[in-house]
């Protein structure tokens, strides 16, 4: 498990949930955190509905950008 607050953040939208409705939400924001081990093999980091952190295929997920005032909310209600 990452650390949350140490890691660098993005929001994402979940596209795809397939093998993992109780854990994910189609079209739900989610913060992504980075992880160059995850990715190195198609993997993305997300803090899912359980508020832990793991990996899900890249494919599941689309990068977003939001305001800076938006992302910040997103980010402290996550």
């Amino acid at each position: 498990m990452t650390t949350h607050r140490t890691a660098a953040k993005q929001l994402v939208v979940c596209i795809e949930n397939e093998g993992y409705a109780a854990s994910l939400e189609k079209r739900k924001i989610y913060v992504a955190l980075r992880d160059p081990a995850g990715e190195k093999h198609g993997l993305t980091r997300v803090i899912d509905e359980s508020g832990e952190d793991y990996l899900y295929p890249n494919n599941f997920f689309r990068l977003i950008e939001l305001p800076q005032t938006v992302k910040r909310a997103v980010f402290a209600a996550a």
